[in-house]
């Protein structure tokens, strides 16, 4: 119901005019192609007023006396015309470029700065479609269609106030179609958004079916997946194709309707001309100039409809543009904070304070964005600096929470949050961040050289410190192993190396940042036990003097942290030390016996 209700909006300018300042780089290349346009207008209602006088002063006087005038002005005009075609496609052209590039640059920036649970709700394809498709439609449209739809009104109104001016009575049955072209834009206008709306909903799916199957290609493959899958974008496509016949066939009404209207007008000036010049009203140069005006107005009304017909179909990829580049995060700084601090783009680090590490959850209570019940319910910890605690609970139990809050991925639905005794909102997110060390259980790593990938830790790195850091954690073993050493491209998300080497290399990028808050999130839940012992050496570097939470899958690597929660449900059910926790005979108890039993059992396997 929701996307029906969303699919039956009206057509708004408002998106439109939201989109406006993102693309001023484009104005003066569209400013170029209006006016070349426009001047072009000009021309082609003077151009039938010249043939009427030519008809009038040679053909029907027949005489060619002072003729060579008229060759030479038709001669200047086509110099004119050649030279307005040319800046009219050099401004379109770069129109375009520079609308499309701006587009794009203001979607990707935002998409920097929306929060963590954007990304978690929104597909990679639905955001690939507006940044790439719809973008791509907007610009065209801007630089080539909004210019000819520019010329089509201004030459549709000239050629009305010339034909108005050379006879009323014979003009009067071609301005007729003008309110019957209006009532049927209004009318057509609306059905043609809805369907538009609903294809780009459909290629939404389309793009984010494509990803998913390349992503998931090995997948896939090793569970024989091919023939269910291609079923699901089979199913897919299908309906995108729906929607686009459907849209294709109200245009298909909607356009020979209005060439109709013009095909009728201009029968009827013939018709009502020809006894006008019977009868001496008006002469046969008039009448010439009338008809070339029609056949003109006849592909002016024509072609304007099917522009005003993309136009109003672009309403669609406008709103999912304007949408992402004005999409809000859900966690931000205030004003005063970015004015001290500065924001992700333009840090003002001569401001940042140095970060010990000390954490205080202060009565914090946290509800998920999505609703849902309360995770967290007047929770309070003190965590000193350089302590390290580890979080552990069955799968799907919430452990992530704690470290969300710390990380300020999510705020607090009540309570505070504290880093060396200040509330984490009145520092800005990117000093934050810029402290923390983040290895992740599946590790993202990006495309180009092992050495460029460690270096994202902290970008004014040299390249000895980049191989001191590597040694640190033992991912100079890594690349000792390549043909090209550290200058090896690890491919798209690293794929071209396994888990276990994607997470060491992952480890020296944290390791080089020097953070004062480490976490690490079942970073060796799916590696072997020769490159689990070379994670918890790395592992140990990383956690000497500094804060760490450690979310962790294998109870073994734990024993020795300061403090151990325990999380059920998204609930913290236990906490204390290792020994403490046995002692008890809980929950803790009960998850450590049964994974060293399975551990025992392997082992005799």
């Amino acid at each position: 119901m929701a996307d029906r209700h969303e699919y039956a909006k009206a057509f708004s300018l408002k998106p439109w005019l939201r989109l406006i300042p993102w693309t001023r780089a484009a104005w003066p290349a569209l400013i170029l192609s209006i006016v070349s346009n426009l001047s072009l207008a000009v021309i082609d209602f003077y151009l039938p007023l010249l043939q009427s006088r030519v008809v009038d002063d040679y053909i029907t006087a027949g005489t060619l006396e002072g003729f060579g005038g008229y060759i030479a002005v038709y001669g200047a005009i086509g110099v004119i015309q050649l030279i307005l075609i040319i800046l009219y496609f050099r401004g379109c052209m770069h129109c375009e470029a520079r609308a499309c590039g701006s587009l794009r640059d203001a979607c990707f920036v935002n998409l920097q700065r929306l929060s963590l649970d954007y990304h978690n709700v929104t597909s990679a394809g639905h955001n690939l479609s507006r940044v790439m498709s719809d973008t791509s439609k907007i610009a065209e449209m801007m630089a080539w269609t909004l210019s000819d739809t520019l010329w089509g009104f201004a030459y549709i109104f000239g050629v009305f106030f010339v034909m108005a001016r050379l006879s009323m009575k014979l003009a009067v049955a071609m301005m007729i179609i003008a309110p019957i072209v209006v009532l049927l834009t209004f009318y057509f206008q609306k059905k043609l958004i809805v369907l538009n709306r609903q294809v780009r909903a459909e290629h939404s799916r389309i793009t984010a079916g494509y990803n998913e199957g390349i992503m998931g290609a090995k997948t896939s493959k090793t569970l024989a997946l091919e023939d269910k899958l291609c079923g699901e974008f089979e199913e897919v496509t299908g309906r995108a194709a729906r929607a686009g016949i459907l849209h294709a066939r109200m245009r298909a009404i909607y356009v020979p309707m209005i060439v109709l209207c013009g095909t009728l007008a201009a029968s009827a000036t013939l018709y009502r001309g020809g006894h006008m010049v019977q009868g001496g009203e008006v002469t046969f140069g008039v009448l010439s100039a009338f008809m070339t005006y029609a056949t003109g107005l006849f592909q002016s009304f024509r072609w304007q409809a099917a522009r005003i017909s993309q136009l109003i179909s672009l309403q669609a990829n406008i709103e999912r543009v304007s949408g992402l580049i004005h999409e809000t995060p859900t966690v931000t700084d205030t004003e005063a904070v970015e004015a001290k601090y500065g924001d992700c783009f333009t840090p003002k680090k001569e401001n940042w304070e140095p970060m010990t590490g000390e954490v205080t959850f202060e009565d914090v209570s946290f509800t998920y964005p999505d609703g849902g019940e309360e995770v967290l319910s007047h929770f309070s910890l003190h965590v000193p600096a350089g302590s390290t605690i580890a979080i552990v609970g069955e799968t799907g139990a919430g452990k992530s929470t704690l470290v969300n809050l710390v990380c300020r991925f999510y705020e607090p639905t009540a309570g505070r949050v504290l880093i060396d005794g200040v509330d984490v909102r009145e520092r800005s997110q990117l000093w934050l961040h810029s402290h923390i060390g983040y290895v992740l259980q599946s590790p993202h790593l990006f495309s180009g050289t092992i050495r460029e990938n460690i270096r994202y830790g902290r970008p004014g790195a040299t390249d000895e410190e980049i191989i001191a850091a590597a040694k640190a954690v033992s991912a100079d073993r890594v690349a000792a192993k390549l043909e090209k050493g550290y200058d090896t491209d690890v491919g798209e998300c690293g794929d071209r190396l396994s888990t276990g080497e994607k997470q060491l290399i992952s480890f020296a990028r944290a390791v080089i940042a020097q953070p004062r808050i480490f976490v690490l999130d079942e970073a060796t839940s799916s590696v072997d036990t020769q490159t689990e012992q070379m994670i918890q050496h790395a592992t140990k570097t990383l956690m000497e003097g500094t804060t760490s939470f450690v979310i962790a899958h294998r109870l073994s690597t734990i024993r020795q942290a300061d403090l151990i929660l325990v999380i059920d449900h998204g609930r913290i059910v236990e906490q204390g030390t290792h020994e403490e926790l046995l002692a008890r005979g809980g929950a803790y108890h009960e998850l450590y016996t049964t994974q060293l039993s399975a551990q025992e059992r392997n082992a005799l396997a």
